[in-house]
């Protein structure tokens, strides 16, 4: 049976692309990666799968619909979404999917739905016992703190402020922005940390990425830390409910005294993923192992301490035929 795998939204994702054509291969299977963008002639990415599929936003009626025609004509059983916006979509739609025997690496709409609400995800890692910043009222200040977008991503319309001056009056009337305190980035460093979940819902691997810089919100420099992140986030999230494939937590760590605020929960492949896998820790291979061979994945630490990525930018080129 050929099992191809579809990554969708693919956009400048070479790298994720690439993880899976090699560890497929690696593997053994017969299988070819596709994806699909809106625009596959402006997507990197795109030129790099075997074929990339235009869609339409995924918040059109017909996405969904249209994606099913693409897996069911192309032998697809394996859809990997890579951006937020259809994580909702996906994981509302996931039994329309296996009923063709499509296997979608989205958890449970609930889970989903808290991710994408900082307001929610604060509730679900207090109900871990991981704290959180504390919530700041922005009518009664003190400075200095902090602001974001309860719905936001790519790290756009964020605030640290610092004094009266800078809570202008657009800040002040933002709908969308919640205040908290301001966590000290002299005090605390800065980890994403790449976790994969299996088909029991377990925990199979965690990776804590240090971010020494970030460029829109992605990681552009950074080094994996085996510290105590590790046995605190195992300890706390070792099973988690309707939670599937690749998710990852972003929070500050004080080496110090080990202490510790999650910030929030992306439910999909983070973007600086790749850093992960250069460590040895592949989720595709788990992935592919537990989706397509039908194996089971236990927990692994065996990955590489200290593994640093410095990322620069790398051209595709396309010739006109």
């Amino acid at each position: 049976m050929i099992n191809n795998i579809l990554i969708t939204s693919v956009g400048q994702r070479v790298t994720l692309t690439e993880i899976f054509q090699k560890t497929a291969k690696d593997l053994g299977l017969d299988a070819k990666v596709y994806t699909t963008d809106m625009d596959p002639t402006m997507a990197p990415a795109g030129y790099i799968s075997d074929k990339c599929f235009q869609v339409s936003k995924c918040t059109d009626s017909g996405y969904v619909d249209d994606l099913i025609t693409i897996c069911k004509d192309n032998d697809i059983h394996l859809i990997i979404p890579t951006i937020d916006t259809e994580l909702a979509v996906l994981a509302e739609n996931k039994s329309r999917f296996t009923e063709d025997g499509i296997h979608v690496m989205v958890s449970d709409i609930d889970f989903i739905r808290t991710c994408r609400d900082k307001r929610r995800i604060a509730t679900f890692l207090a109900k871990l016992g991981i704290q959180t910043p504390k919530p700041a009222d922005k009518y009664h200040p003190v400075f200095p703190m902090f602001a974001k977008p309860y719905d936001g991503s790519l790290s756009t319309n964020l605030h640290v402020i610092r004094n009266a001056d800078e809570l202008t009056p657009e800040i002040l009337n933002d709908p969308k922005l919640i205040f908290m305190e301001y966590i000290d980035k002299n005090e605390f460093k800065e980890f994403t940390v790449d976790m994969y979940y299996g088909k029991d819902h377990y925990v199979k691997g965690i990776v804590p990425r240090e971010r020494l810089k970030i460029r829109a919100g992605e990681i552009n420099k950074g080094i994996t830390r085996k510290n105590g992140i590790v046995g605190f986030l195992k300890q706390r999230m070792s099973y988690l409910p309707g939670v599937i494939g690749c998710i990852c937590i972003q929070l500050f760590y004080r080496e110090s005294d080990a202490k510790i605020f999650g910030i929030e929960i992306n439910p999909r492949f983070g973007g600086g993923y790749p850093l992960s896998y250069y460590a040895k820790a592949n989720f595709a291979d788990y992935m592919l192992r537990e989706y397509v061979l039908h194996e089971s994945v236990g927990y692994s630490d065996d990955w590489l301490d200290n593994t640093l990525m410095l990322r620069y930018d790398k051209d595709v080129i396309v010739y006109d035929k």
